[in-house]
């Protein structure tokens, strides 16, 4: 039997894009082929396990590629409120918190439930533990191997993803590397929206210790750059959205990047030095250890203290102008030299990927064999951390299945 379509990857773009294809006609034979034993197993972990599933400042400016154009027309044919009248119809409505979207019921594992649902009702056939091997072009149709299966299919819709989650997750990036032998160029893949490692000494006596910080990377004293909210302090190194949102440049280049971390952005360098001078003023019968008690975690003002080299058993009275001006300087610009992130397998998803100048930007078809049709993570898209990867893979597959129902 020759399917409609075959669909590789059961998660977001996969999902949606059986989804989507059965709600505008029902008489196509959709097949989705899932490497693990269930479907939507990534999705289900996104947001934290609530599933920040769009945001509301879709923009090409928070996206990422070698040509970060090739994803605005997508974004804007099926944007936001396409997708979430898509939802809607599935039983899942958006809230916002901010600019971010989650389903109403703040789990990602209800949006994988009512996709997985509607895909069901609607006939698309799933076949679980059923990891493709390979793609070959059979009579005018894909023959699609994995292991002793085989299936053919007139459409091959790619939804596999790449390395981000790891193996667990059912990403391997082997979908990337059956490409490649057939001749796809790629984009060097590398982990994005990561934590990075940076040296420990610090670090390690901060350990969980959480704090709303402008964060800045930098490189070769240049910044790269600037993301602020809650930073959380790690024994390896530092973590925390604005973290993972500058870290996509460390993962692409090696090379001298180093972290400045403003932990009281709302004082400017001048208001912060006063401050500490009438705090000294007001503080004269303490010890340095407790210089900060009430106004910064004690721990990580102690550390501070060290760092601008105060000895804690010291009284206040002998933090001088020069000291003060030290301690400042460390308040509002911490650093830390990065000395790497922690990796695929904590990566919420891969830069890189197929070359996007190979597929249409209308369609996702690849310009040299028709039919076959790249989504989501795979190529090389990726957006920043807060919905915009959710949102790039529910465009992109909409636009392979708008192409797919024009040929019927």
């Amino acid at each position: 039997m020759v399917s409609d379509v075959i669909i590789i990857g059961g998660g977001a773009a996969g999902l949606s894009a059986a989804v989507y294809l059965k709600q505008q006609n029902k008489d196509l034979s959709v097949r989705i082929l899932e490497a693990l034993p269930r479907v939507g197993k990534k999705l289900a972990l996104t947001g934290n396990g609530r599933c920040n599933i769009t945001n509301l400042e879709i923009d090409i400016s928070r996206y990422h590629g070698e040509d970060v154009q090739f994803c605005e027309y997508a974004l804007n044919k099926y944007d936001r409120i396409f997708c979430e009248n898509f939802f809607m119809e599935l039983g899942v409505p958006f809230v916002y918190e901010y600019e971010k979207g989650y389903p109403a019921s703040l789990q990602a594992s209800s949006v994988v439930d009512c996709l997985r649902f509607a895909a069901d009702e609607l006939g698309v056939i799933t076949h679980t533990e059923t990891k493709v091997t390979n793609i070959q072009v059979s009579g005018g149709n894909y023959k699609v191997i994995a292991d002793n299966l085989s299936f053919m299919a007139k459409n091959v819709i790619i939804a596999a993803g790449l390395y981000s989650g790891g193996e667990r997750l059912g990403c391997d990036g082997s979908m990337l590397n059956i490409l490649k032998k057939s001749g796809y160029k790629t984009v060097k893949t590398a982990p994005a929206i990561v934590q990075l490692k940076t040296e420990t000494d610090i670090v390690k006596q901060l350990k969980g210790i959480k704090v709303d910080a402008e964060v800045s990377l930098k490189y070769g004293g240049k910044l790269i750059r600037k993301e602020s909210g809650e930073t959380l302090f790690c024994d390896y190194g530092l973590s925390g959205p604005p973290v993972m949102q500058v870290s996509r440049a460390v993962s692409r280049d090696e090379g001298n990047y180093e972290i400045l971390l403003d932990i009281m952005p709302q004082s400017e360098f001048s208001d912060l030095l006063q401050i500490l001078k009438i705090r000294t003023e007001n503080l004269k019968n303490r010890n340095l250890d407790e210089f900060f008690t009430g106004m910064l975690n004690k721990r990580l003002g102690q550390v501070i203290l060290k760092m601008a080299g105060c000895k804690l058993n010291e009284s206040v009275p002998t933090l001088d102008t020069g000291k003060l001006k030290k301690i400042t300087s460390i308040i509002k610009g911490m650093r830390f030299t990065v000395t790497g992130t922690t990796g695929f397998n904590n990566s919420q998803v891969t830069s890189g990927g197929l070359a996007t100048w190979q597929f249409d930007n209308k369609t996702m078809m690849s310009k040299t064999d028709k039919g076959l049709y790249a989504v989501g993570e795979i190529l090389d898209i990726d957006g920043d951390c807060g919905g915009f990867n959710l949102q790039w893979a529910w465009s992109s597959a909409f636009c392979a299945c708008e192409s797919i129902l024009k040929d019927k």
